[in-house]
């Protein structure tokens, strides 16, 4: 391992997060190829005490460690870039950030609060707005588990902090991706409706497919809990149909999540049972948990999906739980 070569990686990896954001198809392959690769760029770094080149060549790794089932990969390498001597704050605050966000996907709430909180001072320390809006929107998730109205005053928080930013600065953005299933979670349903169309509209303009296929299935719970169920059902479809739902097994859980909420509302029990064992199941091999919004709506199918007998509820989810995920892709749009 030489400079350049640490350096081609990092442009690699840093390429990789940007084609899975805008929904690229095979994002993650050119990254997998070289994985070893990548790993042994890290341990170059660490030894030569350059912690600021590791955290970001791992910051840039998240999505690909969040889409390819190694959040423990993740959570390992940050645990020791930051465990090291040296480096600044400002590439500190964010790697805490990123640690954090990582983790809190596999149910890692109270970490991931942790350093979320860690990230939010040093950010401050260094002045950085958008990091701090960052650090808010990760705390606000965490906050949806217990409070939703406090979520949405963090966010509020970071949305003002943010005021004179563009909506696609990355604290700020993120803090309106979040406000959507605060303001949704807390009862607001009509304000949640005009924060997720606001964005789906944006990440449509810009072809973000990543934001697209995000705020298309946040929106389909809004839909649902209106009453729309025609329009919740469409929304749900096009979240499964991205590419960013099909290819990863904890976004098509959520994604699948959606859809059984929709179906068990317009009465398909036995469907939603199979669908919704099959996002239980999707989620599982991703090594994820659910996230506050997902944990409620997925708890809330449980409850319709009592009008079924016991034997109905368990060999329907059973049999969903057993396909594969292009069975159940298939399954769910036809």
């Amino acid at each position: 391992m030489n400079a350049a070569e640490a350096q081609g990686l990092l442009e690699l990896a840093e390429a990789g997060r940007i084609a899975a954001r805008t929904h690229q198809p095979d994002a993650e392959k050119p990254v997998e190829a070289r994985y070893p690769d990548l790993l042994a760029a890290l341990e170059w770094h660490l030894d030569r005490g350059e912690v600021d080149a590791g955290c970001r060549l791992a910051t840039a790794l998240v999505a690909f460690w969040l889409a390819t089932n190694r959040i423990p990969d993740g959570d390992v390498w940050f645990g020791r870039l930051l465990a090291a001597r040296g480096g600044s704050d400002a590439a500190r605050a964010l790697a805490l950030h990123e640690h954090g966000y990582l983790i809190f996907w596999a149910g890692e709430s109270g970490r991931a609060a942790q350093r979320f909180r860690e990230s939010l001072e040093l950010a401050g320390s260094v002045g950085d707005v958008s990091l701090q809006a960052l650090a808010l929107a990760g705390l606000a998730r965490v906050e949806l588990y217990s409070d939703p109205s406090e979520a949405v005053r963090m966010l509020r928080e970071a949305l003002h902090l943010t005021r004179d930013f563009d909506d696609d600065d990355l604290g700020r953005s993120s803090a309106i991706h979040v406000l959507g299933p605060a303001l949704q979670m807390s009862g607001d349903l009509e304000g949640a409706r005009e924060v997720i169309e606001g964005r789906l509209a944006m990440a449509q303009r810009q072809g973000v497919g990543f934001v697209v296929w995000s705020e298309s299935a946040n929106l389909s719970t809004v839909e649902r809990r209106l009453g729309n169920l025609e329009r919740a059902h469409e929304l749900s479809r096009r979240a499964i149909e991205t590419e960013t739902a099909r290819g990863h097994d904890i976004y098509l859980g959520w994604t699948l999540n959606g859809l059984a909420a929709v179906l068990a509302a317009q009465g398909d029990l036995v469907r939603a049972a199979a669908v919704l064992g099959a996002a239980a199941a999707a989620l599982e091999r991703g090594g994820g948990e659910w996230p506050p919004d997902e944990l409620e709506q997925y708890n809330e199918t449980l409850v319709v999906l009592d009008a079924l007998s016991r034997d109905e509820l368990d060999q329907a989810r059973t049999g969903g739980a057993a396909m594969t995920a292009e069975q159940i892709v298939e399954y769910a749009l036809n």
